[in-house]
């Protein structure tokens, strides 16, 4: 296996205008992924995401926009050392494509850049691996958290 894409895809029933809301807005993305979020929501915007928010050592991690085409596609570079712009080399690069379906949409999920970074292919893996159980843990709570919105 190369560990250089992670691929997963979802079915949301809410429209992409409303998924769209909910993956690129910190306020909802706060909701279903970190413990908070703080960046705007504009191509080259910068901010940072928090795991762990109120433990002893919170993983604070910094995010980078990159593309905002509403209500079809978000994308953002994450992982980058706190101080240096993120780049090709020393980010990774995630995707959310919506695309409508019937009466809800499909959210394509892509995360690239495991092996452009130069790691050694243990650590690559081993970084695979864990965004990997981190996105089939957060994606379902991701369409938990729209079947909530949506409903009130």
């Amino acid at each position: 296996m190369e560990y250089a894409t992670l691929e997963r895809e979802i079915h949301i029933d809410a429209s992409p205008e409303v998924v769209f809301e909910v993956v690129s807005s910190p306020e909802h993305v706060r909701e279903w992924w970190p413990d908070e979020a703080d960046y705007p929501a504009v191509p080259g915007g910068t901010g940072r995401i928090v795991f762990g928010q109120g433990a002893a050592d919170p993983k604070v991690v910094e995010i980078t926009v990159i593309e905002v085409e509403p209500p079809r596609l978000f994308s953002f570079r994450w992982t980058h050392p706190v101080g240096e712009p993120a780049a090709t080399a020393n980010s990774l690069l995630v995707t959310f494509e919506l695309v409508p379906t019937g009466t809800g949409t499909t959210l394509k999920l892509t995360e690239t850049g495991f092996r452009e970074r130069g790691l050694e292919l243990a650590v690559a893996e081993a970084e695979y691996r864990d965004h990997e159980n981190g996105w089939d843990f957060f994606l379902p709570r991701l369409g938990q958290y729209v079947e909530k919105l949506v409903a009130r």
